[in-house]
């Protein structure tokens, strides 16, 4: 597995604001799949950004892999949101961050 952590933005679509208990229990089932996984770094929602709901930070071996997990993704998959998928290179002490 590389260095690089993968940035899936959650973006409101159309219809976010007719989300059902039933679709939120969904979303945050399959973060308990990433996180029992490994593949779950972190994730959150975002508060007075308007149109984005919230992100997950995730750890796989390629962005193809970490673009399938964000297509599998309920919100994604039913319509509620669309996303962006960023690559990010952490800097740290271990990588003299990124000097």
């Amino acid at each position: 597995m590389g260095k690089e952590l993968y940035v899936m933005f959650i973006e409101r679509g159309k219809t976010y604001n007719k989300l059902t208990r039933a679709m939120i229990e969904k979303h945050v089932d399959h973060l308990r799949r990433l996180d029992e996984s490994g593949k779950l770094e972190l994730c959150g929602a975002f508060k007075g950004y308007p149109g984005v709901a919230g992100m997950v930070i995730l750890k796989t071996g390629s962005f193809e892999e970490a673009d399938e997990l964000c297509r599998q993704e309920p919100l994604v998959a039913e319509g509620y949101a669309t996303y962006k998928l960023r690559v990010l290179q952490p800097g740290n002490k271990e990588n003299n961050y990124l000097l």
